[in-house]
């Protein structure tokens, strides 16, 4: 047996074999059977060990790793793509009128009502004195019901090959609070996913008819708030602040005419504004109550009529100069529906399955006179 001297440190990595055998990638180029340690006080087996470390990473490089196996869409080709299973909606959109608002029945194209105007005047008179008739004022109103559509179509191919996902923060569970999260959506296939979405397409458009509609623009639009309402019991801002005694006035004008507000609407500036004002001025914390269908409020104020809590729309203009808040007697507010949203099959188109989601309504304010709001605040 050949025994090793002392013949200090080897240089280790440029003394790896090429041949990168066990023994080499172990020992490096120490001849058969020499001898690294023995009782008499020779040892090498610092030198091994630094020679093991260094053979094993030469090793390690020509083994099968992420840069070998040939190129795929993941950088290798036998490394498979795991695509994220959930998918957010960036777009989303809360739409809590749509739930507030009541939904009435409605027979025929068209959505008819009568308004009194003016009662006849009582009065005083002598005893057995004459006993005049007066008469009452009336008119008829009538709003065209307008067809709302979301259509769909989903390719074999890929009802075939997409896997189940879930849709996440797609639900806004009609929410309008900013503390209220969004729900998830478990879709588990391609006709599913489509359907959801065009659902979700569908109603945040009728949330925003409900708002924005507007017949004269867009005939195949029906009328929203903003249209109906008009400039009716309007405190123009004029593109200054809001403050306080804006909502005092406004308020008014609906009270003097018999409206007693009972909901807010306003952009998510001046749900800000509303809260700055509350705290800076008044010392008063926002607080939130739950309205109908358990849609919490952003806030609550006090006026003259009692509490009116105020829930953000992102469908009302943000923009300074352009902002508003709505306060509206829901009790005099009704989508009148020909037939709510249903799913119909439509004709296949090659190999694909296309579908439409449909509904016929229109939004009735009976009495703008019940309902103000603030316009052009800054």
């Amino acid at each position: 047996m050949v025994e090793v001297g002392d013949k200090g440190t080897m240089n280790i990595a440029g003394e790896i074999a090429a041949k990168g055998n066990a023994y080499s990638t172990s020992f490096g180029q120490f001849g058969d059977r020499t001898c690294y340690y023995d009782a008499k006080g020779l040892d090498m087996r610092g030198d091994i060990q630094k020679i093991a470390m260094a053979g094993m990473k030469s090793f390690q490089a020509k083994a099968l790793g992420p840069a070998t196996g040939g190129a795929g869409t993941a950088g290798n080709a036998l490394v498979p793509v795991y695509v994220d299973s959930r998918i957010v909606d960036i777009s989303r959109k809360r739409t809590p009128l749509v739930e507030l608002i009541p939904r009435v029945t409605n027979i025929g194209l068209t959505a008819d009502y009568n308004r009194l105007l003016v009662k006849g005047s009582a009065y005083t008179a002598q005893a057995d004195g004459a006993t005049p008739e007066s008469d009452d004022e009336y008119e008829r109103k009538s709003h065209q019901i307008k067809y709302l559509y979301s259509v769909g179509r989903v390719l074999g191919p890929m009802q075939a090959a997409m896997p189940s996902y879930i849709l996440e923060g797609f639900n806004p569970n009609n929410s309008a609070s900013s503390s209220a999260g969004f729900g998830n959506v478990n879709v588990p296939n391609a006709q599913q996913v489509e359907i959801t979405i065009k659902a979700k397409a569908l109603k945040e458009l009728e949330e925003n008819l409900i708002l924005n509609g507007d017949s004269s623009s867009d005939t195949t639009q029906y009328d929203g708030i903003i249209k109906q309402q008009g400039t009716e019991n309007v405190k123009d801002k004029s593109n200054t602040a809001l403050v306080w005694s804006d909502i005092d006035e406004c308020i008014e004008l609906a009270s003097v005419k018999g409206g007693m507000p009972k909901l807010g609407v306003a952009s998510p500036g001046v749900i800000t504004a509303l809260r700055q004002i509350m705290i800076d001025v008044y010392r008063v914390p926002p607080t939130s109550s739950e309205i109908a269908f358990g849609i919490p409020s952003a806030i609550t104020i006090e006026t003259n009529v009692g509490p009116i809590p105020i829930i953000q729309s992102r469908f009302l203009s943000n923009d300074s100069g352009a902002k508003q808040l709505y306060f509206l007697d829901t009790d005099y507010i009704e989508m009148r529906v020909l037939q709510d949203m249903m799913y119909k099959k439509l004709a296949d188109t090659n190999d694909s399955d296309k579908f439409m989601l449909k509904i016929y309504e229109c939004l009735i304010v009976r009495a703008p006179e019940f309902n103000c709001f603030i316009d052009n605040i800054q």
